[in-house]
C-alpha cells in the first residue's frame, strides 16, 4: 500500500491534474497511464472543498484514499491549528470536515476513504480526535525521531486495534547509525528497527 506524502492542494483544473497524476489516470497519446500509481495521497484541506472534491470523485472511481492535514506533528502547528473558532480548535473543525467529506465512502471496517494526518507528538489531541472522528483513518507521523512514543500513539487506535497507520521514516532509514553497525548493513538494521517499533506499538494497543 503506497502513500504519496505530497501534501497537495489547489483549485479547479490544477487540482484535477494533481488528482489524475497521483491517484487517477491520464492519457498520453492513445495510452491511458497511471503516472504515480499511489493508493493514497496526503493533501492540504485548508483551501476548502474546492480542493477536495476532485479527489473524492477519483477515490470513488479508483478505490483510492486521501489523508488530510488535521493536526500536524511539527512544533509550530498550534500557531494556526490550535486557534479557536466559536470555542472549537481549528484542527477539530478540519477533522469534522474529514468526517463529512468521507461519509459517502465508508468501507466494510467502518472507515472512509478520507483520512486525517494527526501527529504522534500530540497524544492528547490524538485521543480527542479518535473519539470525535469514528469513521476517519489516521496517518500518524512523528513517532520515533520526532519524539512521539508508543504510549501516546495508542490513542489513535480504536477498540479493535484499527484506525491508524503509524509512520516512521528517519528512525528506520538511519537505524544503522543508531546501532553503530556498518552502513552496508542498513537494510538489516532497518528491518530490526521496524520489528522493534511494531512490538513497541502493539504492546500499548488495548484491544477489547
Amino acid at each position: 500500500f503506497v502513500i504519496t506524502d505530497g501534501k497537495r492542494n489547489d483549485i479547479g483544473a490544477t487540482m484535477e491534474a494533481y488528482t489524475a497524476a497521483h491517484l487517477g489516470t491520464t492519457m498520453v497519446g492513445e495510452n491511458e497511464c497511471t503516472p504515480f500509481g499511489a493508493d493514497a495521497l496526503t493533501v492540504n484541506g485548508y483551501l476548502g472543498s474546492d480542493g477536495i472534491n476532485p479527489l473524492l470523485r477519483t477515490c470513488k472511481e479508483h478505490d483510492k484514499g486521501i489523508f488530510v492535514l488535521v493536526k500536524t506533528s511539527n512544533p509550530s502547528s498550534g500557531e494556526l491549528q490550535d486557534r479557536l473558532i466559536d470555542g472549537v480548535p481549528v484542527y477539530a473543525i478540519m477533522g469534522d470536515m474529514c468526517e463529512a467529506w468521507g461519509r459517502e465512502q465508508i468501507g466494510q471496517y467502518g472507515y472512509s476513504s478520507v483520512g486525517a494526518v494527526v501527529g504522534a507528538t500530540y497524544p492528547e489531541q490524538l485521543r480527542e480526535l479518535r473519539a470525535r472522528l469514528p469513521h476517519t483513518m489516521f496517518l500518524v507521523p512523528g513517532y520515533g525521531a520526532q519524539g512521539g512514543g508508543a504510549a501516546g500513539v495508542a490513542g489513535a487506535f480504536d477498540t479493535n486495534g484499527l484506525g491508524a497507520i503509524v509512520n516512521s521514516s528517519r528512525a528506520i532509514m538511519c537505524a544503522y547509525q543508531k546501532e553503530g553497525c556498518d552502513e552496508h548493513e542498513f537494510a538489516q538494521a532497518a528491518r530490526r528497527e521496524a520489528i522493534r517499533m511494531r512490538e513497541d506499538l502493539t504492546s500499548y494497543i488495548d484491544i477489547k
